[in-house]
């Protein structure tokens, strides 16, 4: 079988080469512009060019099969190089004892003159990414494929260790082919971490041939996607049944995406879900439930031995499989509910001195992670792992913001750091009206780039645990592959360039503008990313502070405001600024099963002709329009009169975000505006609103 090698699939039309090099000299004396994602820790360009054409040698002094990985990359670029012993060959890659300056095992030394290319490495995954950023660099010119490169001096090396992408394969399954892809573009751009999701409750994605009942009875649904799934009755069927979606990887085809990172010195994470998001375990394994009943809890019966048993019996298939030092158990979004009314859990809680189930589920993560450590690797879950204590040696993914890592990072664990408001790219990435439908937030390639994964309140000492940071991407609502692409990218190169530059010699401008050019090279090469020259931006109404009688007047709450959601507290509704595309954005105020009902008093009586304010909708995340808003005002703040009552004509069954205006036009007298946002009791869940506009 032909080997998949990262740039097989590169199709840069470089099919009529010369099968020499050919040095061209130094070509103009100008700097011509480099682009790099991502930007590198010292770059200097120096005037003129290195021409060449493909099917030269090139020489490295690796050996064995360091040496045949680099051969098998090179050969298989648009280079098309191939090992010479010629050490005056013009490419040479050599691994040294060190490099000045550089402590990192994955940074490089790298310089084209007007001879050839020196990249210089004390590791053979430091001579891999000079040769990708010689990649990035290089130009093609003319109809006879002749490559140009910049003369540059790179001094370069990643600020983490860790620089990931996560991959959810249960809602929607992807295929190996897909997975490879990624992993082609993820090695582009230096990231060395693959998070792959490979059960849920919406799928179990992973032959264990101990438990073939798993993807025999799970990996398959009567649905065409996951919402349908999710609004339906969320049952599984066998592969042959009518309208069957979904799928599995086999323990070949693991091997097969393992050998495939490896080539790309990218590290393959597995993740098997516990205690929670195991509804499709309990589908085929009911014992092992709280109720002993298949489709009725989606947690393992932490009080039953047997549970232990079947996870250890999987987690060995997956260790033999998977050499990573880490293996995620997930550990996010457990109910408890089921572990309070089960007598073998409360048994447990009793037997082992436990004060709650937070302590309970921590007791199965200690249990975990002690059988790991056991057999050579080291547990990493999501912050949730910290609920009832940390187990030892844990490392924490904290996705519910910073705080996790923080105070995981306090305690002396290491951390990597994916929050879900910078690091979560199922988010919309652009105005929502333009884009396919998300599960909701507003997350675009400048706050992805913006982001600084060491939280300022840690001292110097705690920031050391911090090991890197992760792009994440859940796929309820990405159902093809396709649409995963348009997602990933351009977003993971903005998060490449924050896990491997140093903050400093980051540069918004610059780093937009190569973006640009890697967006073209993307689609060249047969990706779907978003188009990023079509990109529209943030909400109108959000960008100028809107100037109204109300402007910093007091608000009076007759019911509080979430603190989930509080955007700048009491003074929210009246401080002139207007919300963007999503609820999340610290502009808009939620409130949570209550009635927007709220008093501005404007200081003295006054004209008013316009009283205003936006809510928004959302169906995933349950944010509703309200079902009516009733607007009143008073001259002494005792007697109020109606003004108008506006009911919304937006069915709750609407998938995509809307906003709606409600507003009051008309010549009155008034000092006090009285607005209410009333609640649609069929539906509850939240509302949001931002600013209440008086005229």
């Amino acid at each position: 079988m032909k080997c998949i090698f990262i740039y097989i699939t590169m199709k840069i039309h470089l099919t009529l080469f010369l099968s020499c090099i050919l040095v061209m000299g130094c070509g103009p004396s100008e700097k011509k512009t480099v682009a790099l994602i991502p930007q590198p820790q010292t770059l200097e360009v120096q005037a003129g060019t290195y021409s060449f054409t493909a099917g030269g040698t090139f020489y490295t002094n690796l050996s064995g099969s360091e040496k045949d990985d680099l051969v098998a990359v090179l050969q298989s670029s648009p280079f098309r190089l191939t090992a010479s012993d010629d050490i005056n060959a013009a490419f040479h890659f050599e691994k040294v004892e060190s490099l000045p300056g550089i402590t990192s095992a994955e940074g490089y030394m790298l310089t084209v003159e007007a001879g050839g290319v020196r990249a210089e490495a004390t590791t053979s995954v430091g001579l891999f990414y000079a040769f990708q950023s010689l990649l990035q660099m290089v130009e093609t010119e003319g109809s006879d494929g002749t490559f140009i490169l910049p003369r540059v001096k790179v001094n370069d090396y990643p600020r983490f260790d860790y620089r990931g992408l996560h991959l959810d394969v249960s809602r929607h399954f992807r295929s190996k082919e897909f997975v490879m892809k990624q992993l082609d573009a993820m090695a582009r751009y230096k990231l060395n971490r693959f998070h792959w999701h490979l059960t849920d409750g919406a799928g179990w994605r992973l032959e264990i041939k101990r438990y073939p009942q798993l993807t025999e009875q799970t990996a398959y649904r009567p649905y065409p996607n996951w919402k349908a799934w999710w609004k339906g009755d969320r049952r599984y069927c066998l592969k042959d049944a009518e309208g069957a979606e979904g799928g599995y990887y086999t323990q070949d085809d693991v091997r097969q995406v393992l050998e495939h990172a490896r080539r790309l010195h990218i590290t393959v994470i597995p993740e098997i879900e516990m205690p929670g998001h195991s509804d499709e375990v309990l589908a085929v394994f009911p014992q092992l439930s709280c109720s002993g009943k298949p489709y009725k809890n989606g947690e393992l019966c932490i009080g039953n031995d047997e549970t232990f048993t079947f996870l250890e019996n999987v987690l060995l298939e997956v260790m033999d499989l998977f050499p990573s030092e880490y293996i995620h158990i997930g550990g996010d979004e457990a109910a408890k509910n089921s572990w309070e009314k089960c007598p073998k859990c409360q048994a447990r809680i009793r037997k082992e001195g436990l004060k709650d189930e937070k302590e309970l589920q921590s007791y199965l993560i200690h249990r975990i992670e002690k059988f790991l450590n056991d057999h050579g690797r080291k547990l990493i879950g999501w912050d949730e792992i910290l609920e009832g204590g940390l187990a030892p040696s844990a490392t924490v993914m904290s996705w519910r913001g910073e705080q996790g890592g923080i105070t995981a990072a306090k305690a002396e664990h290491d951390v990597i750091i994916t929050p879900g408001e910078f690091c979560y790219l199922d988010a919309y990435q652009d105005a929502p009206v333009t884009q396919p439908e998300a599960i909701g937030g507003y997350l675009t390639l400048a706050k992805v780039y913006s982001y600084d994964p060491v939280p300022a309140e840690l001292t110097d000492a705690q920031k050391t645990f911090i090991k890197g940071v992760q792009a994440n991407v859940w796929t309820e609502y990405i159902p093809t592959e396709e649409h995963a692409e348009y997602m990933i990218y351009p977003r993971l190169l903005a998060l490449a360039e924050v896990a491997w530059t140093a903050p400093e010699h980051k540069d918004w401008p610059r780093f937009r503008q190569a973006a640009l050019k890697e967006v073209q090279w993307l689609q060249s090469q047969g990706y779907h990313p978003f188009d990023l020259s079509k990109e529209v931006g943030e909400r109108p109404e959000s960008l100028q502070p809107v100037e109204h009688l109300g402007l910093h007047c007091p608000v009076t709450y007759a019911q509080p405001w979430s603190s989930a959601y509080p955007a700048s507290g009491d003074s929210t509704l009246t401080d002139g600024v207007r919300g963007g595309w999503t609820y999340g954005d610290k502009r808009w105020q939620g409130f949570l099963c209550k009635d927007v009902d709220v008093t501005i008093d404007l200081g003295k009586v006054t004209d008013v002709k316009l009283v205003e304010a936006d809510f928004l909708q959302l169906r995933g995340p349950e944010v509703w329009l309200p079902k009516e808003v009733v607007i009143s005002l008073s001259e002494d703040g005792q007697t109020f009169t109606e003004m108008k009552r506006i009911a919304t004509d937006v069915p709750v069954t609407e998938e995509r975000l809307t906003f709606r205006n409600y507003r009051w036009e008309g010549n009155a007298k008034a000092r006090y505006v009285h607005f209410q946002g009333l609640l649609n009791r069929e539906v509850m869940g939240w509302m949001f609103t931002d600013e209440i506009v008086i005229k």
